[in-house]
């Protein structure tokens, strides 16, 4: 087992992560690590990754799920497969980017643009349009629909909330996104895709509360999605298991410790505040702690579980224009749900599968005592099917903002396929944490080429 030398038994910030979490805990590190904390990363695995780790070769998917026979011929060499349990894109223009860039993690790593977005509506699946261009040439809408939506869209890339000019009526502070829908006379099904597909909400809460945030999100959509064209999602080759790697490297670079296979065996506080970590009998000091629900369980509380299915394939998705990955968002209201069902499609186009192959993975939040039979209108989309990988996960979230204790817990992965609510997450406890809001365009970087060091 590593242990401590004695001059690296003070920190300002330990960071440990056990059974699930990973990208809140590494990202924090990379930034905490840039601004000149000294972080300890300890990690109880002897790998990176955890429950958001990338499974290689397929040998270890099928032993992870109990599937004694193992892989058949057909699947390719074990070795060309690098399988996310909790896969998740990145939108181009959004918040993860932006962390990658500010910690310069970008340097580790290649992306690759993932080629479609797509929404399920009456057992078909639709290309998301989310330009005036596309609204019109959609099979989604009747004309007449077609033209109110290229209304609503023009009205939404006009819109700047410091220029009432561009308001047209509506109050972006008290005005519900109900009514300015209602405004613009867009049907239910309308309402539903750009709700779920082009703002990426869960449920229809939003509906009743002030537009502002729903008018940003759809503007964060389309900007993604005129960096690239195909669609507004990124996803790395190899797999997300190349970014906590990427983190790790960075939190070295300047002055962080990352430790694997390090087990914690207590957390101390004294007087109701964190002041150290015990592992293996030696003890880290530290002022502040974050980690995920695992290491304290007292302080988190059950919110749900959400179901995974991961399923190999040996076609592309039909009715994608044979992409090799894309996004499907089925919104609630097309399946009498109270919450979406995702897939999200990678492919051997992005080294994560054997040549042919591809990974679809289909995800909801469980609302019944039969979570399989929910994910059914995502797995009819997908057949046939070659194999099929099934895993329900509990959700955990903290009792307390740990402002108090200074012990900062994580949420556990959401079933979306996109990281904005991770980064939400993320941005939470670093202002709890440092007091201020995390701003990405006054943090000061530490190298002038974010995509790797000039030669000296």
């Amino acid at each position: 087992m590593p242990c401590l030398p004695q001059s690296l038994r003070y920190f300002t910030v330990c960071l440990v992560r056990g059974t699930g979490l990973l990208y809140p805990e590494c990202i924090l590190s990379g930034i905490m690590s840039v601004n000149g904390k000294k972080v300890l990363h300890m990690d109880r695995n002897p790998y990176y990754g955890g429950e958001s780790s990338s499974i290689t070769p397929l040998e270890e998917l099928y032993k992870r799920f109990q599937l004694l026979e193992g892989p058949p011929e057909s699947m390719g060499r074990g070795r060309d497969w690098n399988v996310d349990l909790i896969p998740k894109f990145l939108m181009a223009n959004g918040q993860l980017v932006k962390m990658l860039l500010y910690t310069e993690v970008t340097r580790y790593l290649d992306f690759k643009v993932v080629e479609g977005s797509f929404v399920y509506k009456g057992g078909k699946i639709y290309k998301v349009p989310s330009t005036e261009t596309e609204a019109l040439a959609s099979n989604l809408m009747g004309m007449f629909e077609k033209r109110r939506f290229r209304k609503f869209l023009v009205f939404v890339a006009n819109f700047d909330e410091n220029d009432p000019k561009t308001f047209e009526g509506v109050d972006p502070q008290t005005t519900s996104m109900r009514d300015v829908y209602r405004k613009f006379d867009l049907g239910q099904d309308v309402i539903d895709f750009t709700g779920h597909a082009l703002a990426l909400y869960r449920t229809d809460d939003y509906l009743d509360q002030p537009c502002l945030e729903t008018i940003n999100r759809i503007k964060l959509y389309s900007e993604s999605l005129a960096r690239y064209g195909k669609s507004p999602y990124l996803y790395p080759l190899y797999g997300l298991g190349e970014l906590p790697q990427g983190f790790a490297r960075l939190s070295a670079i300047y002055g962080g410790t990352y430790m694997l296979n390090k087990p914690v065996d207590d957390i101390i506080m004294e007087n109701g505040k964190v002041v150290g970590v015990k592992s293996e009998g030696e003890v880290a000091r530290c002022k502040q702690l974050i980690c995920d629900p695992s290491y304290i369980p007292d302080r988190v509380r059950k919110a749900g579980q959400v179901i995974r299915i991961i399923c190999i394939l040996s076609h592309p998705i039909k009715n994608t224009n044979d992409a090799n990955s894309c996004q499907i968002i089925i919104p609630q209201n097309q399946v009498n749900r109270k919450s979406d069902i995702y897939v999200c499609m990678i492919s051997y186009a992005h080294n994560v599968a054997a040549q042919g192959k591809y990974i679809a993975i289909a995800s909801t939040t469980v609302e019944t005592t039969d979570p399989e039979k929910e994910v059914e209108p995502a797995l009819e989309l997908l057949e046939p099917i070659d194999q099929k990988f099934v895993a329900i996960s509990d959700l955990y979230e903290p009792i307390d903002d740990g402002c108090e204790s200074q012990v900062f817990c994580s949420c556990s992965y959401d079933a979306t396929t996109h990281f904005e609510t991770t980064c939400n997450d993320i941005k939470d406890i670093y202002k709890r944490m440092a007091g201020m809001a995390f701003d990405f365009e006054n943090m000061k970087r530490k190298q002038n080429d974010v995509f790797g060091e000039a030669e000296q």
